[in-house]
């Protein structure tokens, strides 16, 4: 298979031969006969490409998620880099499964895997109650289950809209409501617990397409809380939980939207329910942030985005309180050491 090619690092005047996605295609009608208007993407960018008649005649269909070869030659058209594509194949599924698809789709910084083990390990530590246990266990073993969460994105484009954006918005949600449990001891940390790390995993059925992240029909028309709530009903009944545990948990998956506008089946009635949308809401909020706002440099000054639809405003990135790195670190360990002991404490009293 041929070397990757990365679109960031392309110019005008090259000859290149490698593999990209497709996440636009279109076939269109110029002087000269049909031609294909395809966009192609990888990790780093995206970038149009043209297929001119008579090429473009060899196509009878080319679609978003599909991965190609492609040979051409770079250009500039209106000041932006464009291809004009001299052969392009599909590639079939076993040299796709033999890519290293984090050249080709953004995924999170973190590795999946080692984001999953995390949760596992927090399960190991706060689930104390062997029914809690069982249930979160049997979830995220689940054959089908498990290898759809090490790729999916938690949003198709708003918040997390990555491979391994679920798993990094469900490890994130959980630890944000693990910190207010350990404020807040008089919530039920296990239920809430529970509930924050499988509020979202409806997603993984509304959402389809390992290249080309979709909406599904049923996505569409349930929606992923009422697909969460569903997905899981089979796992609660084995689970051997008391009925007033399931209904909770129920309860904090189909309030976490926080209002029905929102997508929320119930308003939230129970203050692990409050807990569990104001760390989903904020988890969300900051993730757009983050992907909004350029990196802070170190002694920079006050930096506004422009406006941003979702949010309703433009964001400003604040000059920022000097600190020494040891000061960072030292306040970083503080944190976790409490976290423990606030576990330690939780474990000795059941």
């Amino acid at each position: 298979m041929t070397e990757h090619r990365k679109i960031s690092d392309l110019a005008a005047g090259e000859e290149i031969a490698s593999n990209y996605l497709i996440s636009l295609a279109s076939l269109q009608q110029s002087r000269n006969g049909p031609y294909w208007r395809l966009e192609l993407k990888d990790a780093s960018g995206a970038l149009e490409a043209k297929i001119w008649s008579p090429l473009s005649l060899s196509f009878s269909s080319l679609a978003a998620g599909q991965m190609v070869r492609v040979e051409g030659h770079v250009s500039l058209y209106r000041d932006q880099l464009q291809l004009t594509v001299d052969g392009l194949r599909v590639l079939d599924d076993e040299e796709i499964a033999s890519l290293p698809m984090e050249d080709y789709l953004l995924s999170s910084a973190r590795p999946a895997k080692d984001m999953l083990e995390d949760i596992e390990s927090l399960c190991d530590r706060v689930l104390t109650h062997k029914p809690w246990r069982k249930f979160l266990r049997s979830v995220l073993s689940d054959k089908r289950i498990r290898p759809l969460l090490l790729r999916a994105p938690a949003a198709k484009s708003v918040h997390h809209a990555y491979a391994g954006g679920l798993l990094e918005h469900m490890l994130s949600v959980a630890e944000v409501c693990m910190l207010m449990a350990d404020h807040y001891q008089e919530l039920d940390r296990q239920t809430l617990l529970a509930a924050a790390l499988l509020h979202d995993i409806g997603k993984i059925d509304e959402m389809g397409g390992i290249l080309v992240t979709e909406y599904t029909d049923e996505g569409r028309l349930l929606g992923h809380i009422v697909q969460g709530l569903v997905m899981l009903e089979p796992f609660l009944q084995k689970s051997g939980l008391a009925p007033e545990l399931v209904m909770h948990f129920k309860h904090l998956i189909a309030s976490h939207h926080g209002e029905p506008e929102f997508g929320a089946v119930r308003e939230p009635a129970t203050p692990e329910a409050f807990v569990l949308h104001y760390a989903d809401n904020i988890d969300a909020k900051l993730a757009q942030c983050r992907g909004i706002l350029p990196p802070r440099g170190e002694g920079e000054g006050m930096t506004w985005s422009s406006y941003q639809n979702f949010l309703g405003r433009s964001i400003c990135r604040p000059a920022c309180t000097p600190e020494t790195a040891v000061e960072k670190k030292s306040l970083r360990q503080e944190k976790k050491a409490e976290s423990r002991q606030q576990e330690e404490r939780q474990c000795s009293l059941l």
